[in-house]
Formats: C-alpha cells, sequence, structure tokens
C-alpha cells in the first residue's frame, strides 16, 4: 500500500483512543442535558417494541435527488432500511480532465440524502465491495453512540455490516467515514453525505406555523486536494495506495484545488440545472464536511433558513447569505417569485467561482415587472 498507509496505521490507536474518550465525555454530558420535549423520545424500547414497528425500505437515490418521503409523518415510529455499498473509483472532477480517486457512499459524491422522522429507527447495511482496497466505516453525526457509530461499522473489502440507531435529533446531519488513522482523507475523497430527521409533525417557522415544499434538493459541497507534479500539473495514479502520500500531503496545504457541487465543478449548471416554477417551495439541504461554506441565492433570499440545521431551533428568515460550519449540513426554504436562472453559490466568491462551488437554479413562470423592471436599456449616455 505504501509507506502513506503504515503511517496512518501506526496513529490507529492513538487517534481511537482520542475519539473514544471525547465520545465518552460526551455522552455523559448528553445524559445530563437532554431537553425536556425529547425524553418520549429517549424512552427505552424493548427488543420485542422494536420488532413490533412497522418496516419501510425507501429506494435510495442520486443526489441532487431525495428519495420520496412523508413530510408529516402517518402513525408511529417505524424501522426504516437503508441499503449503501461503499465504491472507490476514479472520478473526473472538472472539464479539464481532472482525475481523483473518490471514495463514495453508493458510488456518488455526496453520498445519497436519506430521510427519517423524529422517533424512528434507523438501519443500514453497509456494504464494502470486495473490489475496494481499504477499510471503510460510517459516522453519523445524528446517531448517539460509538463515534456515531464508526466503532461499530469498520468493514473490510468484501464484508458488510448493519447498524441501528435510534433517531433522537431533529434536523439535517452530516454522515461520512471515520476509518482510524485515515479520518481527514477520506472525507475529502468525497466520502460523505447527509441524513434530515423530520420533526413528526413537519417543520414550523418558529412560531408553530406549518411550513412545506413543493421539492427538496440536496447540495453536497466537496473540497478537492489533487497533487501537482514538479510542472504544477495534475498528477494521476494507477491505484488508491499510489497516491496516498502524496494527497496526504496536499491535503496538509489546506489549500483544495477544487472546491465544487455535487462531485465535481458544474455538475449542477447547464443541462445539469436543479429546475423549479414561479410559485414552487423549494428546500434547499446543503452539506459540507470539512471546511466552512457561505450559500448564497443570487436573486433569491433564503425565507426561512435553518443554518446549522436543526429543526428544534426557530429557522432565521430572510437570510442574503447563510453560514454552515465544516461538519455541518443547513436547510433553506425558498419560494421562487420570478422566472429565469438563479446562481446558487458558496459566496467565498473565489471559491465561487475559480474553483468550482456553484450551481444553478432553471426557474419557469411569468416575470413580475412589479418586483423588478429594466425601466432603461443600456443605450448611449
Amino acid at each position: 500500500m505504501g509507506q502513506g498507509l503504515k503511517m496512518g496505521e501506526e496513529l490507529k490507536l492513538t487517534r481511537r483512543s482520542i475519539l473514544a474518550g471525547a465520545a465518552a465525555t460526551g455522552a455523559i454530558v448528553q445524559a445530563a442535558s437532554a431537553p425536556a420535549q425529547a425524553q418520549a423520545v429517549m424512552t427505552k424500547a424493548t427488543a420485542a417494541d422494536i420488532a413490533r414497528l412497522p418496516r419501510v425500505k425507501p429506494k435510495l437515490v442520486d443526489p441532487p435527488f431525495v428519495h420520496a418521503h412523508e413530510q408529516i409523518a402517518t402513525g408511529g415510529p417505524k424501522l426504516v432500511e437503508f441499503e449503501m455499498t461503499i465504491h472507490e473509483k476514479k472520478i473526473v472532477i472538472d472539464d479539464a480532465g481532472t482525475e481523483t480517486f473518490a471514495f463514495t457512499f453508493n458510488g456518488t459524491v455526496p453520498g445519497p440524502l436519506m430521510v427519517v422522522h423524529e422517533g424512528d429507527y434507523v438501519e443500514l447495511t453497509l456494504i464494502n465491495a470486495e473490489t475496494n482496497e481499504l477499510m471503510h466505516n460510517i459516522d453519523f453525526h445524528s446517531s448517539t453512540g460509538a463515534l456515531g457509530g464508526g466503532g461499530l461499522t469498520e468493514v473490510n473489502p468484501g464484508e458488510k455490516v448493519v447498524l441501528r440507531w435510534k433517531a433522537t435529533r431533529q434536523g439535517v446531519f452530516v454522515y461520512h467515514c471515520a476509518p482510524p488513522g485515515m479520518v481527514p482523507w477520506h472525507v475529502t475523497a468525497g466520502m460523505n453525505g447527509a441524513i434530515m430527521v423530520l420533526p413528526r409533525d413537519g417543520l414550523k417557522d418558529g412560531q408553530g406555523k406549518a411550513l412545506r415544499y413543493d421539492k427538496v434538493y440536496y447540495v453536497g459541497e466537496q473540497d478537492f486536494y489533487v497533487p501537482r507534479d514538479e510542472n504544477g500539473k495534475f498528477k494521476r495514479y494507477a491505484s488508491v495506495g499510489e497516491s496516498h502520500e502524496d494527497v496526504v500531503k496536499a491535503m496538509r496545504t489546506l489549500t483544495p484545488t477544487h472546491v465544487v457541487f455535487n462531485g465535481k465543478v458544474g455538475a449542477l449548471t447547464g443541462k445539469n440545472a436543479l429546475t423549479s416554477k414561479v410559485g414552487e417551495t423549494v428546500l434547499i439541504v446543503h452539506s459540507q464536511a470539512n471546511r466552512d461554506t457561505r450559500p448564497h441565492l443570487i436573486g433569491g433570499h433564503g425565507d426561512y433558513v435553518w443554518a446549522t440545521g436543526k429543526f428544534r431551533n426557530p429557522p432565521e428568515r430572510d437570510l442574503e447569505t447563510w453560514f454552515i460550519p465544516g461538519g455541518c449540513a443547513g436547510a433553506a426554504l425558498y419560494t421562487f417569485l420570478q422566472p429565469g436562472i438563479y446562481a446558487y453559490v458558496n459566496h467565498n466568491l473565489i471559491e465561487a467561482f475559480e474553483l468550482g462551488a456553484a450551481g444553478h437554479f432553471k426557474v419557469e413562470g411569468e416575470w413580475n415587472d412589479d418586483l423588478m423592471k429594466q425601466i432603461l436599456a443600456p443605450a448611449g449616455i
């Protein structure tokens, strides 16, 4: 595999002990401060109780699209089954043909958005394809215990594991691969996604008024660190192991070569633009598993924004740009009022226009002169 992987393995026990200690401390604090309104969800169920729950198995779809789901839950908690297969593969991330090895959940960067409701149980079957080279796992920021499940899901190539956890926290949350000694490499190689845990009675505006969406899109922002050769050209590698040492060196510069939406420059522009209509309300779920980001909809706004993605907190209103910390997912609700092309960008404009963190919404409908009208077309002075 190369010297880089051996070095990573030497960090294994130290990394594991640090994370395990942090997890234990966090569990104690969490138990002491659980909010009163969450106590019903926190009530421990017996194995027999869980066995009686209805099982549903949504069909995951590739981002930016999201599988069919209820906005308001019907009936009581369910056991929601998901299955994801891990694929290591070479991908092209820009129009110049730049290649990198991606580690993926279900073959996409980001992995699929999963949707459940508070109180549901998530049961994930995680498969590490036998064609892969590396061990992988999954850390759900929305779950409680065992490093977010990372400590219970370490699977080698050709293996699978099944993890069940209870969705006790409302909101949108990141999930990512977190193998001991190699966490940043796997995350910046694209191995991350998001899960949305909806309130059972749906989204609210902070004053009890129901909020609904006509469409939901998932934007996963990804920073890539592609090594360059002595002439400044991007390097190519025959295998994942061969690339590791150079990729780690590139990562340690903290300077990404690409910052993109949904895996590559242009993934959400042109023929891949997200679509809507005047009068439609769209929920945009946006995650960044590693770096801070500042989403902005040019020509529109965030009508209701959960910048840190947690639905128990009241949404902010009428935002121009919102801040999503690295390792977090956010959600913004907007009703389109004018037709045309809206650019959706990371408002670090260098990252948007130079590195690729931009997408488009293509909106159909009738123009409203009351909102905007050109009084004089460009003409000589």
